[in-house]
């Protein structure tokens, strides 16, 4: 839902939230939680406001109703209940306050009415009355209305005494009385309670308490009543791994500890609310752009749900493999405080002759690489982003065997390589220094970098990236046959403002960071249209006799993009760059993992 820094904002947050807990971000631990403990139902009827922390609370809302049972979540069965054992009826008319737990009770109100009689619920049979002898003897020479239905047929009206009717119905297995002159059915000889054992019905009663009786002896037991489950042995939470039941369990602490034994795990309540899960989500990766640590802790820190950071680190300083390093171990360790992996950025300075005489030195790259690998462990890292670009396209082959070699040096310190792809177009790819078919077998991620499709040298002025073009370089990735598992979109938080001549030719532009687009639109009364081509907003605004025209990226296009990897079934996202979007736009984020 939402990152603090603090438990106390956290647990302050989480109380507005039913079902909530809270955990530390590093280890999972978990931290405080507001789960109910006891459920109160109502002859099988609860709801989620008839949850509660404590039994005291649990206790005071049961007594404001006639028959209530409490569940203790944490262990078999009900902790307390009142049920009904006798129902009080006037002819063949009954009322819903007429059940009662005690004879007693029952026959105490029935001093207030003539012509009654009790239902004992758990043999179903006619146990007491207030009529007379003369009543019965007057009430037998009336004209037969009772008639017996058994499996849906009815037979001629044989009685004109219920109590007669009933007892007859009593012989005849799953029978009811049907009054002939109202058309209704008054008594029912069909078990009202069934017992099942793992969900097969073992056995059915008239009454509650012969239900509960067997119940009580079977594991995996439950009753069911019209359609709603009145009483269960079953642990209240079930581990599921990849959505298949494996176990089940009364307790939350056994249950999480259970489910973290295994990958792909969730612990489910019996309504269907998830708990706790280590299921895959998506990853979100986030390019600071810079190397200096007060700043990418600034970035960091807003990002919620941020997995690994990756800092400008080091370069290519030159050809015979020199290397510029620009780390700082102090913040290795306090982003592994946060649970945030760092993942340093290495460049070829985008500069293609130099990486080209690179490519052409085999001791170079070995110094590199051997350098580049030591000081990676000693940082403490959890892997490396290899982001060269600018590449000439004859260096293709040399660029893969290099990537081959330096993955493998990685490999053998236990760090992650993932590397950094243009969003590819069959049109030119034989022709870029990129194999992307063969490169995405050897590394452990791609960052596919969906975007400056219309950049700064754009011969006509564009989106930086429209999500049409965004998803066909997501289609051009699988056919290039990488995984779906090491993929992920790059994604921009900024927009390119383009400045144009009176032919709508680009003269000019700058890029903008998304923070800065409302005050961008409101300062210069931008108009809007939808673009339907970008599937984006479109806005245009004059300034120094030049018109300006830029492709919004809103929270709303970073959500169409999320459901774009959730679609195609990527790994997560990678953002360019941290500290250009607006701090809401995390807490959406988060809540999209």
């Amino acid at each position: 839902m939402k990152e603090f820094a603090s438990e106390s904002g956290a647990v302050s947050y989480a109380k507005t939230f039913a079902y909530s807990h809270v955990e530390k971000i590093a280890t999972r631990q978990w931290i405080w939680d507001d789960f109910p403990r006891y459920k109160v139902y109502e002859n099988g009827f609860t709801t989620p406001q008839r949850e509660f922390r404590t039994l005291a609370d649990a206790k005071a809302f049961a007594a404001k109703l006639p028959f209530a049972q409490i569940r203790d979540l944490q262990q078999p069965g009900w902790i307390s209940a009142s049920y009904p054992k006798y129902r009080l009826y006037q002819g063949d008319k009954t009322l819903p306050e007429w059940s009662f737990a005690a004879l007693a009770d029952a026959k105490k109100t029935a001093k207030a009415y003539s012509n009654v009689h009790i239902i004992e619920l758990s043999s179903n049979q006619w146990i007491w009355d207030n009529l007379s002898d003369e009543q019965k003897r007057l009430k037998r020479e009336r004209t037969p209305v009772y008639a017996i239905d058994a499996n849906g047929t009815a037979g001629a009206p044989d009685y004109a005494f219920l109590l007669d009717a009933m007892r007859a119905a009593a012989k005849v297995p799953g029978s009811t009385v049907r009054n002939s002159a109202t058309g209704l059915d008054v008594y029912s000889n069909v078990p009202a309670f069934r017992v099942l054992q793992y969900g097969r019905p073992v056995h059915s009663f008239y009454g509650l308490a012969g239900a509960l009786a067997l119940a009580k002896t079977l594991p995996g037991a439950s009753i069911e009543s019209g359609g709603r489950e009145w009483w269960t042995n079953v642990p209240y939470l079930t581990v599921l791994q990849n959505d298949k039941p494996i176990r089940s369990f009364h307790t939350r602490k056994a249950a999480v500890d259970y489910a973290a034994r295994y990958a792909g795990a969730a612990v489910v309540t019996a309504d269907g609310r998830r708990l706790w899960s280590n299921a895959d989500k998506l990853l979100y990766w986030g390019w600071n752009g810079t190397g200096r640590t007060q700043s990418i802790l600034t970035q960091a820190g807003a990002a919620q749900g941020l997995d690994a950071d990756v800092p400008t680190w080091f370069e290519l300083g030159s050809a015979d493999g020199a290397l510029n390093d620009y780390s700082d171990p102090e913040l290795v360790e306090r982003m592994k405080g946060t649970g945030t992996k760092v993942i340093p950025l290495v460049h070829n300075q985008f500069d293609a002759k130099l990486t080209s005489a690179f490519l052409r030195n085999p001791e170079g790259q070995s110094r590199f690489i051997g350098s580049l690998m030591e000081r990676l462990s000693e940082l403490g890292v959890d892997g490396v982003n290899l982001d060269f670009e600018l590449m000439a396209g004859g260096d293709r082959g040399r660029y893969t065997a290099f990537v081959r070699n330096f993955t493998e040096a990685a490999h053998k310190r236990g760090l992650t390589v993932s590397i950094d792809l243009p969003r590819g177009d069959v049109s030119w790819d034989k022709f870029t220094a990129y194999d992307q078919r063969i490169l995405g077998g050897i590394v452990d991620r791609v960052v596919v970098m969906a975007y400056d499709q219309h950049w700064s040298g754009s011969d006509e002025a564009g989106s930086v990236s429209e999500l049409p073009w965004a998803e066909q370089g997501i289609k051009n990735y699988i056919a290039y046959g990488v995984p779906r598992n090491k993929l992920m979109l790059g994604i921009p938080f900024y927009v390119r403002d383009f400045t144009l001549d009176a032919a709508g030719k680009p003269i000019a532009s700058r890029a903008i960071a998304m923070s800065d687009v409302p005050e961008v639109i409101a300062r210069e009364q931008a108009d809007v249209v939808y673009d339907p081509k970008s599937k984006q907003k479109k806005y245009t605004y004059a300034e120094d006799g030049h018109t300006h025209v830029f492709w919004a990226e809103t929270p709303e296009t970073v959500k169409a993009r999320i459901d774009l990897i959730k679609k195609y079934d990527w790994a997560g996202v990678a953002v360019w760059k941290l500290g250009y979007e607006t701090p809401d736009l995390w807490t959406m984020l988060l809540r999209l993992k």
